[in-house]
């Protein structure tokens, strides 16, 4: 994963490929892509050159929210390769992977696992949170984007970039703009701007013709920077 904050790394469709790639089965097509693309191809030229390309390619989503938190954390400044062999670990340790049995290895197992300190620490913070129900996780669908966001942050590791990732490949939330995400930014740059340098100024100009299907203008430019398709 590229650095889209100070405790995110990778490259941005990696990373929204490792948020996705928590080993459950995944949610199939959004019920608002088909609507999306036929908007924004209607309305934006680049979309309209660009989304044809992928065909039947769509976003797909992970459905535990568990799952999906505790596989962007282990994500967090490795390459995807480190990350999916951490990530094998730590399902050898937990096969079922839920907080009380993340809470129940402990530090020691988790570390044995590949983790750095700081990256035990947050998963099991993380449990910890769930455990508790200090998050409020069957919620989650029915609250606005921000009010999410506002929850997932006060989690050890989780940063806005995180939560954003959540909102699009977990609640599958069809706006959301993650402008700290340098896939994102890149996507922009060498699509309208012809590589140029891009502000977030002039990324949030280029977005507002993208209302209200954001989240799926996104998915399709970090696409275009690499073309396999993410995992679900």
């Amino acid at each position: 994963m590229m650095a889209a904050n100070k405790d995110m790394s990778g490259a941005a469709s990696a990373a929204g490929g490792a948020v996705a790639a928590a080993g459950a089965e995944s949610l199939s097509v959004p019920a608002y892509w088909a609507e999306a693309k036929l908007e924004l191809m209607q309305r934006d030229r680049i979309m309209n050159k660009l989304i044809p390309q992928f065909g039947d390619l769509h976003l797909r989503g992970q459905p535990d929210p568990f799952t999906t938190l505790a596989r962007s954390i282990v994500g967090q400044q490795v390459t995807p390769k480190a990350a999916d062999l951490a990530w094998g670990k730590l399902l050898e340790v937990c096969p079922k992977l839920a907080p009380s049995a993340v809470i129940k290895a402990g530090a020691a197992q988790l570390s044995g696992c590949g983790l750095s300190k700081r990256k035990t620490e947050y998963i099991l913070d993380l449990a910890d949170h769930f455990k508790a129900k200090r998050v409020h996780a069957d919620l989650w669908s029915e609250m606005d984007d921000e009010a999410v966001i506002a929850e997932l942050i006060q989690i050890r590791g989780i940063s806005r970039w995180t939560a954003e990732m959540f909102l699009i490949f977990n609640l599958l939330r069809p706006n959301v703009l993650p402008l700290d995400d340098p896939g994102l930014i890149q996507g922009i740059s060498q699509n309208y701007f012809s590589g140029e340098p891009v502000s977030r100024s002039d990324a949030r100009e280029v977005a507002a013709n993208w209302e209200p299907w954001r989240t799926v203008a996104t998915w399709y430019l970090w696409r275009s920077l690499d073309p396999a398709p993410i995992p679900g």
